[in-house]
């Protein structure tokens, strides 16, 4: 059951019908477009999901497989052929060809899938029966143009021969009736033959009319030239024309004949055409999935919903064309949390969530894929209520509220545990005391029906409601309290403020008027919002604080891993080294005294002679010489000076930084900043900074440097980088320059937060040096220091 009867217009799903109608290739996929409804049958819709989760895979993986056209209706035709007497038109057939092949393709590919492959859609194939041979015999008779062909039959192609004959003899015995006539001044001399009335004619000035024999078929708007049909050629032009009626009625005959062949195929080929439109169908569901990044969630008999990361489809498009991202919703519904409350500020989100909410399920109940993550559940029911809008009535005399409450009573009538019901702005209206208690008293008897629900509101009663009974929760819409802007998250467990104050004194109303709303409103109102303004700001603190301590964790674990990584290489070589030293000493050792114990030798064998003795001590000598160490000359290669050709620095040069063999690829220029690659990285260097090298240098400097490139000492940048930089005194130009280095370091460092001391003043070294960061993507926001710390005086970075 849905409620009320325009719930397709207020969730937006007549725009998604819209959308797939746009998908569909042909009039018979709209058809199916136009029936699709909402249902509460579970099988039905999972064999209709499925189907599309199927076909989004077929155009995920064989989009070059699958047929992507000429998916036309051709069932007029068919009610046409069945009328005995009928015969189709070339055009008729023709579309019949091109849509049967369509089938034919069709069920080729999913008779060539492996047996549990695709199982929805190939069951959609168990009931098309079509004769094989049917596309053959109309493809032996209409050709690639829809035009019949000229071998369609003997009789046929006897006849469009003798006509080729017969106007080519035509031509030629016309071309010299024609030449006659120039010479003879009674035809311009860029007239040529043509044809009037079906018969070839040659134009004659009308002066000249009688002096050339023949009939006159036509003539010129003006009057002033005639077509004339010569005599001499007055038997040809009715042998044509003749054998154009031949032609005609042998056209006839074939077409009649691939009628009557047709005809009894006829209820196959409708059940075969109703294929079709269904097959356009799901391939436009699935076109629409794609686009929208929708997925098949786990489907559940149950009243549930257990989402992760939920968009709603029509902002997701729309924020698409405008290079921007939905923040996506997760949301969690079940037995023993079935109702949310969700509070926060206006223009926060709330009544987005609650569309959201209502248009996925409604799309999953209609057979659609929902852009949510596929791992999330998604349950079944029976009604969707919804009463969101302005309903107010002039013809039913009902207000606002009083359409409010109308919606209530026929919520309290019919809902049930299988009902998902969603409110905005529940109470409003009327006077907020006596619409808060209203609304309290019906969610109290919607949860003591079991309904499921989600509703919107600014009523604290609500939240407190929420707070002490089991089965209610509350969620609220995140808002930065520090800057007053809605985050777009949904938090479920906690209400949320309206920031009605904080937002009022934002847009500029005068502070004692804000003031005086705040005593009007009274203590505890106005403390419960501060208590929830400060949750909400020491919970972004933790948060970022956390975020900052799990990167730093991240960075030190990636640290340490290449320290034992490093540590165990040098252990290995340091082990290699020794064992290599020893082995090594060990053979000089066993030279040497090889060599000793020869030399003693062959002393003793001369009995001591001594010259010989004297030579045989030099020898020892000199291999003592050779196995002393050798004296080790290390020569520094020294960098080749890089040759600079000069010019403006344009976009796509090559330059390298002045005083240094630094060379990069100029990718942008803002002013006078240069945005440059240097190998990976890439960084922004005043133009002033740059020298422009030719290509030759650029690749040299860049192929030398490879197998000299050093290790950058991480350990030792980090322990020399300070996090501040100190810039009071410095002039602009000064200070920019120190300012690019220092943000390049900090960027490389992976420093999350950069801190630059600048000085109060009269702001223009701040302003200058802001603007100047604001070019740098890597930083996320800029802001003052604590007034107790600097306050304007100090600018705190934020890095991405």
């Amino acid at each position: 059951m849905l409620y009320p009867k325009n719930l397709e217009q207020k969730l937006g799903f007549d725009q998604i019908r819209e959308w797939i109608k746009q998908e569909c290739s042909g009039t018979l996929g709209k058809a199916f477009v136009e029936k699709m409804r909402f249902s509460n049958d579970y099988d039905m819709i999972d064999k209709l999901v499925r189907q599309t989760a199927e076909m989004k895979t077929i155009m995920l993986l064989h989009v070059d497989e699958f047929p992507s056209s000429n998916f036309i209706d051709a069932v007029p035709h068919l009610a046409k052929s069945a009328i005995e007497g009928m015969f189709l038109t070339e055009e008729e057939f023709f579309e019949i060809k091109l849509s049967l092949r369509t089938i034919y393709d069709c069920l080729i590919f999913f008779k060539n899938q492996e047996e549990n492959v695709f199982p929805q859609l190939k069951e959609l194939t168990q009931a098309i029966d079509i004769d094989s041979t049917l596309l053959k015999d109309i493809d032996r008779v209409i050709d690639q143009r829809g035009k019949l062909r000229d071998d369609a039959s003997p009789e046929l192609q006897a006849i469009r021969r003798q006509i080729i004959a017969e106007q080519a003899n035509l031509r030629k015995k016309l071309e010299s009736i024609l030449k006659q006539s120039i010479n003879q001044g009674y035809t311009s001399d860029d007239a040529s033959a043509t044809i009037r009335n079906g018969r070839m004619v040659i134009p004659v000035a009308a002066e000249h009319k009688r002096k050339i024999k023949g009939f006159i078929q036509d003539e010129s708007a003006t009057g002033q030239t005639i077509y004339l049909e010569p005599v001499e050629i007055f038997d040809l032009n009715n042998e044509i024309t003749e054998l154009g009626y031949r032609e005609k009625r042998e056209i006839i005959r074939i077409l009649t004949h691939l009628t009557d062949r047709l005809r009894p195929h006829v209820p196959n080929l409708k059940k075969a055409y109703t294929f079709l439109g269904l097959i356009d169908f799901i391939r436009a569901k699935a076109k629409f999935a794609l686009r929208t990044q929708a997925n098949l969630p786990i489907f559940s008999k149950k009243t549930i919903l257990i989402w992760e990361n939920t968009r709603h489809p029509l902002l997701y498009l729309s924020f698409q064309k405008q290079g921007k991202s939905v923040i996506p919703l997760s949301i969690k519904l079940e037995e023993k949390q079935r109702i949310l409350v969700i509070s926060g500020p206006n223009a926060g989100g709330k009544s987005i969530a609650l569309k959201t909410v209502g248009l996925t399920q409604y799309m999953f109940q209609c057979g659609l894929l929902v852009c949510m993550d596929d791992h999330s559940q998604i349950g079944l029911f029976r009604d969707i209520f919804i009463d969101i809008g302005d309903e107010q009535s002039l013809e039913n005399d009902l207000s606002t509220y009083s359409s409010h409450l109308t919606n209530m009573k026929y919520f309290l009538q019919h809902a049930d545990k299988n009902t998902l019901f969603l409110i905005d702005e529940f109470g409003t209206g009327t006077e907020p005391g006596m619409g808060g208690a209203i609304a309290e008293t019906i969610l109290d008897a919607l949860q003591q029906k079991k309904a499921f629900g989600v509703l919107n509101t600014h009523y604290g009663n609500l939240k407190a409601y929420a707070n002490r009974t089991e089965g209610v929760a509350n969620a609220a819409m995140r808002f930065d309290a520090e800057h007053l802007e809605p985050l777009y998250q949904l938090e479920i467990g906690r209400p949320g403020s309206s920031f009605a104050f904080e937002i009022a004194q934002k847009i500029g109303l005068p502070r004692e008027i804000v003031t005086k709303s705040k005593q009007k409103v009274g203590t505890t109102q106005v403390d419960f919002d501060k208590m929830l303004r400060e949750l909400e700001t020491e919970k972004q603190k933790f948060a970022e604080q956390n975020r900052e301590l799990q990167a730093k964790e991240k960075t030190l674990n990636e640290t340490l891993a290449k320290y034992s990584t490093l540590k165990n290489e040098l252990e290995t070589g340091r082990k290699q080294l020794l064992n290599k030293a020893k082995e090594d000493a060990r053979r000089l050792v066993k030279d040497a005294n090889q060599k000793i114990e020869t030399t003693i030798r062959e002393i003793r064998e001369v009995k001591a002679e001594k010259d010989l003795t004297k030579m045989l001590r030099q020898d020892l000598a000199d291999f003592e010489k050779k196995l002393k160490p050798e004296d080790v000359v290390v020569e520094l290669e020294t960098a080749p000076e890089i040759k600079v050709i000069g010019g403006t620095i344009e976009e796509g040069d090559l330059v390298r930084i002045k005083g240094q063999n630094t060379v990069g690829e100029v990718l942008s220029i803002k002013g006078k900043d240069a945005e440059i690659r240097i190998g990976e990285l890439k960084s922004n260097v005043k133009i002033n900074r740059l020298e422009k090298i030719s290509r030759k240098e650029y690749r040299q400097q860049t192929v030398e440097n490879q197998p000299r490139m050093q290790g950058i000492d991480m350990n030792e940048k980090m322990a020399n980088f300070s996090t501040q930089l100190d810039l009071r005194g410095k002039r602009g130009e000064e200070a920019l320059t120190e300012v690019d280095a220092w943000i390049d370091q900090g960027i490389m460092l992976g420093s999350s937060e950069l801190r630059i001391v600048h000085g109060k003043g009269d702001g223009i070294l701040r302003n200058l040096i802001r603007n100047h960061l604001r070019r740098y993507r890597e930083i996320a926001s800029m802001n003052d220091e604590h007034a107790d710390r600097g306050g304007s005086g100090v600018t705190i970075i934020k890095m991405k």
